[in-house]
């Protein structure tokens, strides 16, 4: 089985309020995107990396490949939206047959227990989705008015998202919509059905300052 991750790394950093996007802040002594690349290579030294990334950022990603000797990774531009990014990153892939990962550059503790589930559950099943249970109380809100519900029904969406190519290429064929938030729902759009499997719990995704120390705090415990 070939494998593949695209690694949407498109952010420019607003949320932030770095110099720089989320996925080139150092952690621990290594930029983001470095972390979230080695995990991938230490689940399978093998795999075909794809970082799909913003045009102002392209420059970053050689100068990151030699100081850490990161080879035969293919860069792609980033798109207006995060769709249009792994649309990018999947017009290069030729083989039908492959699983490929799809991942944001921002959640750099993802675990390979995780990776190989979904890898695996996608190549069983056609698609894999990891995903953790909501701990906190949740409450919709609709129409003005608000109510409880039952966490017990809801989970919390993660990355990678694992799909046969051929499936979620043929989904990526769609017009883009605002309710595409993740691979998993441009997959729905288009029929399929989503599994979901169980993700780690310190795979967030790095988005505000405050994530930063969550994550330090995981990756010293790791």
């Amino acid at each position: 089985m070939s494998r593949y991750v695209i690694i949407v790394a498109g952010g420019t950093g607003t949320r932030m309020q770095t110099e720089l996007p989320k996925q080139f802040v150092e952690l621990g002594g290594k930029e983001i995107i470095v972390h979230t690349i080695e995990k991938f290579l230490e689940f399978d030294a093998s795999i075909n990396i794809i970082i799909s990334v913003h045009e102002d950022y392209e420059s970053h990603l050689p100068k990151l490949f030699s100081k850490y000797h990161l080879e035969n990774i293919k860069v792609v531009k980033g798109g207006q939206t995060r769709f249009h990014s792994v649309k990018n990153g999947l017009d290069v892939i030729t083989d039908p047959s492959a699983i490929v990962g799809i991942h944001d550059a921002a959640r750099p503790l993802v675990s390979s227990e995780t990776i190989s589930r979904c890898y695996s559950t996608a190549q069983e099943k056609g698609n894999a989705i990891p995903c953790v249970t909501v701990s906190e109380s949740i409450r919709e809100i609709s129409q003005g008015n608000n109510k409880a519900v039952n966490r017990n029904n809801y989970r919390i969406i993660q990355t990678p998202q694992c799909f046969k190519v051929s499936e979620i290429k043929k989904a990526f064929e769609l017009n883009y919509r605002d309710t595409f938030t993740d691979d998993a729902s441009v997959l729905e759009a288009n029929g399929g059905t989503i599994h979901l499997v169980e993700g780690n719990a310190e795979n967030i995704k790095i988005t505000l300052p405050k994530d930063l120390l969550i994550a330090k705090t995981f990756l010293e415990n790791d």
